[in-house]
């Protein structure tokens, strides 16, 4: 893993956007996974304000909420509009249907979409267990997009973003593990305190599914970005960019 430390997240999101960027103006991103939550947020005001064109460019997201509809404040696909596909030029993006009438049929729809338009980059953040996507640990580095039942921490970091506890959904879309792994290029970002502990297990743990993380030291192009909070137990791992 090719580990980057920066003093604050705005730097960390800057040098995130910067390797899009330039992956995106020198044609070698075509596909762009993406992903949502509080972590890319900064990221993605970065790639909104810059002008850059993108019309060639496909994105496909990590996951989507089961019971959602598009025009859900909460659900994943009005989070990507809102921040980012209503002010830029992509020229189509996906992400999981937690609509659909058959879920089972909806991963296989959806893996289809992948084997299609074949992830140049895609961007991940970290949970605090160790899980990428919404795959909590114990999920086979085997798997493909898939339905997951969301763990009760899962849950409580999302809380925030609902008026109240019930609403929080207790099951998502997300792509697997195996799915993950098919991407050229990962670009993890992770901001906060919070993440220390995962992070490390990330890097200086075992390659195992109690950290669903840690497969990515198996990948043979990730480059992590994290802020100087969330590299804390990193030691001397990392290039320093102070």
């Amino acid at each position: 893993m090719d580990v980057h430390i920066f003093k604050t997240s705005d730097e960390a999101a800057k040098y995130a956007y910067e390797l899009i960027e330039k992956g995106i103006r020198e044609g070698q991103i075509r596909t762009l996974g993406l992903a949502t939550g509080g972590t890319p947020l900064k990221l993605y005001a970065y790639m909104r304000h810059a002008g850059l064109d993108v019309s060639n460019v496909t994105t496909v997201n990590l996951d989507e909420y089961v019971g959602l509809k598009d025009t859900d404040e909460h659900s994943y696909r009005y989070y990507m509009e809102k921040e980012l596909f209503s002010h830029m030029n992509f020229k189509q993006s996906y992400l999981p249907d937690g609509t659909a009438e058959d879920l089972e049929e909806e991963c296989a729809r959806y893996e289809r979409i992948l084997k299609t338009h074949p992830v140049d980059l895609q961007v991940l953040g970290i949970g605090k267990n160790g899980h990428i996507g919404f795959n909590e640990p114990g999920t086979s580095f085997d798997s493909r997009t898939h339905i997951v039942e969301l763990t009760e921490s899962t849950r409580e970091a999302n809380r925030r973003f609902f008026e109240r506890e019930e609403d929080v959904p207790d099951r998502a879309l997300s792509m697997g593990i195996a799915s993950i792994m098919d991407a050229k290029k990962i670009v993890l970002l992770a901001f906060g305190k919070s993440k220390a502990e995962a992070v490390r297990s990330m890097i200086k743990g075992p390659v195992d599914e109690a950290c669903p993380a840690s497969v990515l030291q198996m990948h043979p192009n990730v480059v992590v970005v994290a802020d100087e909070d969330a590299a804390s137990l990193l030691e001397d791992a990392g290039k320093r960019h102070d």
